[in-house]
């Protein structure tokens, strides 16, 4: 092994002051990572100046050209040369940096996008003339009069030529400008009432419009339910819960997706604290938590969800991108989230999203793509056709019924049509009870929805006996460090109402003196070291939960009725009329719905019958 450079010279370092560029360069790689960095900047800057429209167009996924436009309340010649120098803000007069209500208040984007690239800013305050100022590479050129009615345009061109080195880290232009998209619609998500308009110039001209937005009107939530619609789909409000909740000087608002709503990815998440966009691993743990027993580990609610408080409740002062907060009670937050998703799923009962119908039409459906609409015989009968057909018609349907098996007897039928599942007409396959409603048909998926039906009763039953725990006769002792020790420790209370005791021993060790019945014998030490990666990523541990509730759904699972097994009309209807009743009963225990709704206008669709 050759000896470590310490990178230590024969002479002794001298310290010395860095010049205004170089500060500027280095501040830049801290606050610009990429043009989306940059695109996120100017666009918050537009919105602090009380921008109504904002226009943004790039070329070449940003690193050639970015322009954004504002109809804010613009510069004065002499604010120009000021918005260039380090650390100058109207944000903020660095009496407090807890009382921030803006989005910028450091005052480092300009002068570091000045000090990597080529910018220009034109602006025009009321009552004052236009100007403009160019910096190139940390280079400022005299204020200029210029030609503007109102507003603020910022130009930056050759993103990072001042920092050649930095290109090369760069994505493809394509994902670049996914990136920026990004961007734009987090902000438009945060800003209802603010117009957003992203356009692609590469290669001159009037562009490609990417994404418009504009000025939502009306209640908080009609104009984000409108917003939301715009950026995350007419779909997602469709089979999204309101969600509004306060404790504690929090509140919680905003749209949560429903269990079936579920996306592969955890594409479809968005936080926002006091209206600024953030990525939080506190927050999105609180959301994978409140869904924990609704969905499968391979599936992720999608959702958009707004926490409003004091900005002394909350640092954001944390990273220089402004994209982490840091809340003074993280705990309080987190369950401010656990606990209004889950009292809002708990709400909705056996409601499933309408995009299982969708797809399920859609898989029915067998029109050739393109071309006319097919017209059948039956929309322009003949009188003989009519005549003839009525004749082979009368005697034929009751000789029909009389052998149609596993059918509901009309006595049988309980008048429950304008029920939300309705009333049931049959079971096929011995699998699938059909039901009728007011408005079309209901097929549900009798073992799945059985399996849910009796997980949930369980899972009651648990709550109000307890949970029983198995005392060891030899109590296992845990080697910890003293960080990890604590933090158990501090978490015992918790973990002794899922029935597992643990106890200090000695300085550097802890002892499992009893753990949950239901999971039989277990490995403490696996355990134990599961729950603290548990504490230390998400501040709570879940994974005792999560195995005792894992248990109960394979108990449900062995319980509920059978597929294949024939069922009396008096037992499906009973199993209807249970489902409305029963929270979460759209979904089984995995996520999968448990009933799909056809309404009868599409089923009409799909045989032409519109």
């Amino acid at each position: 092994m050759g000896q470590i450079d310490r990178k230590i010279g024969e002479t002794r370092p001298v310290i010395r002051q860095l010049d205004e560029g170089a500060i500027n360069r280095i501040a830049a790689g801290e606050v610009v990572e990429r043009p989306a960095s940059a695109v996120k900047e100017l666009v918050e800057n537009a919105i602090d100046a009380g921008a109504t429209r904002i226009s943004v167009d790039v070329a070449d996924g940003g690193k050639t050209l970015i322009r954004v436009t504002d109809d804010g309340c613009g510069m004065t010649p002499d604010d120009l040369p000021l918005a260039l120098s380090r650390h100058a803000t109207s944000k903020i007069d660095g009496s407090d940096l807890l009382n921030i209500h803006s989005f910028g208040f450091r005052g480092e984007a300009l002068p570091s996008l000045g000090a990597v690239g080529r910018l220009t800013i034109t602006s025009r305050a009321a009552g004052f003339d236009a100007a403009t100022i160019r910096v190139a590479g940390g280079r400022t050129d005299p204020v200029k009069p210029a030609a503007l009615r109102a507003g603020t345009v910022v130009e930056l061109r050759d993103l990072f030529y001042a920092t050649p080195a930095r290109l090369k880290f760069l994505r493809s232009d394509r994902a670049e400008a996914q990136a920026i998209a990004d961007v734009v619609k987090r902000l438009a998500m945060a800003e209802p009432g603010v117009g957003f308009t992203l356009r692609d110039v590469s290669g001159g001209g009037e562009g490609r419009e990417v994404f418009r937005a504009d000025a939502e009107q009306g209640d908080l939530f009609g104009a984000l339910g409108a917003r939301l619609a715009r950026v995350m789909g007419a779909d997602f409000i469709a089979n999204a819960l309101q969600i509004d909740a306060t404790r504690d000087g929090l509140r919680l608002l905003g749209y949560a997706g429903l269990p079936t709503f579920s996306r592969g990815a955890a594409v479809a998440q968005y936080f926002f604290v006091n209206g600024r966009p953030v990525r939080d691993r506190m927050l999105t743990g609180a959301l994978r938590a409140a869904y924990m027993d609704v969905l499968a580990r391979d599936r992720h609610p999608a959702a958009a969800l707004f926490i409003d408080c004091d900005p002394q409740l909350v640092d954001v002062n944390v990273h220089p991108a402004k994209s982490e907060v840091r809340f003074r009670d993280a705990g309080l937050a987190r369950g401010l989230i656990v606990s209004a998703l889950r009292h809002a799923l708990a709400e909705e009962g056996h409601r499933a999203s309408n995009t299982v119908a969708t797809a399920t039409l859609g898989a029915m459906r067998a029109e050739p793509a393109g071309g006319p609409p097919r017209i059948y015989q039956m929309d322009r009968p003949s009188q003989a056709a009519l005549r003839a057909s009525w004749a082979a018609q009368a005697p034929g349907f009751a000789d029909l019924a009389a052998g149609y098996s596993a059918r509901v007897e009309e006595a049988a039928i309980e008048q429950a049509e304008d029920l939300p599942l309705g009333a049931a007409r049959a079971q096929v396959h011995g699998n699938y009870i059909i039901a009728q409603t007011e408005t079309g048909i209901v097929i549900v998926d009798q073992h799945a929805a059985h399996e849910r039906l009796v997980y949930e009763k369980l899972k009651a039953q648990m709550a109000e006996t307890g949970i029983a725990a198995q005392a060891l006769l030899i109590p296992d002792v845990v080697d910890l460090s003293h960080t990890d020790r604590a933090l158990l420790l501090d978490a015992a209370e918790d973990l002794a109402r899922l029935g597992l005791v643990v106890e200090p021993f000695g300085p550097g060790a802890v002892a499992v003196r009893e753990t949950p019945a239901i999971l039989g014998e277990v490995n403490a030490a696996s355990l134990i070291r599961d729950i603290l990666d548990e504490l230390t990523e998400e501040g709570e541990a879940t994974g005792v939960k999560a195995r005792i509730d894992a248990i109960l759904s394979r108990v449900a699972c062995h319980g509920s009725v059978r597929s294949g097994r024939r069922m009396r009309a008096e037992e499906m209807n009973a199993l209807l009329r249970e489902m409305e009743a029963t929270p979460h009963s759209g979904q089984c225990n995995h996520g999968r719905p448990t009933y799909v709704e056809l309404k009868l206008s599409d089923i009409e669709r799909l045989f032409g019958r519109t």
